[in-house]
């Protein structure tokens, strides 16, 4: 991924810690960032957040994002319900890389309860680092985006 694009960040409180030092670390490798929040411990809840940020990436405001919350799981559902969102909880290297290789995933999703700043650190370098294959997957791929397609414009098409 070009260091010129923006990457969204968001978080529910769970994840506030953790998105702010995958923040931090990125702001580091020269990325530009777009914070959406949360940045406090108020609580607040991850569809909130979650919707905000697959939102932006679904209007291609974002090329990618990422979410954190307790454990990924409900932050990955949540954008995977936006249009044009395809959304991957990551907890390990290669989950990272087929993210982006197979399935052109636009935004991964951490567990702050699971997942720690280090590991978190590793898997975003793999997921940034990662091209879509196409290849065996594009078809694959349309076929998610057909179904996308389906529920966005109506049972009809």
């Amino acid at each position: 991924m070009d260091k010129n694009s923006v990457i969204v960040l968001g978080a529910d409180h769970f994840g506030l810690p953790l998105k702010d030092a995958i923040r931090d670390y990125l702001i580091k490798l020269g990325y530009q960032i777009e914070d959406y929040g949360v940045n406090e411990n108020t609580p607040v809840d991850y569809p909130d957040v979650a919707a905000t940020v697959a939102e932006a990436v679904g209007e291609g405001k974002f090329e990618r994002g990422i979410l954190v919350c307790g454990t990924g799981a409900g932050m990955a559902i949540v954008a995977n319900k936006v249009p044009g969102v395809r959304a991957v909880c990551v907890q390990d290297p290669y989950t990272a890389e087929r993210a982006v290789a197979s399935n052109n995933a636009q935004i991964i999703t951490f567990g702050a309860q699971i997942t720690g700043a280090p590991v978190a650190e590793k898997l975003i370098d793999i997921w940034l680092g990662s091209e879509f294959q196409g290849g065996r997957s594009a078809p694959k791929v349309a076929k998610i985006d057909s179904i996308d397609d389906k529920y966005r414009h109506g049972r009809d098409q």
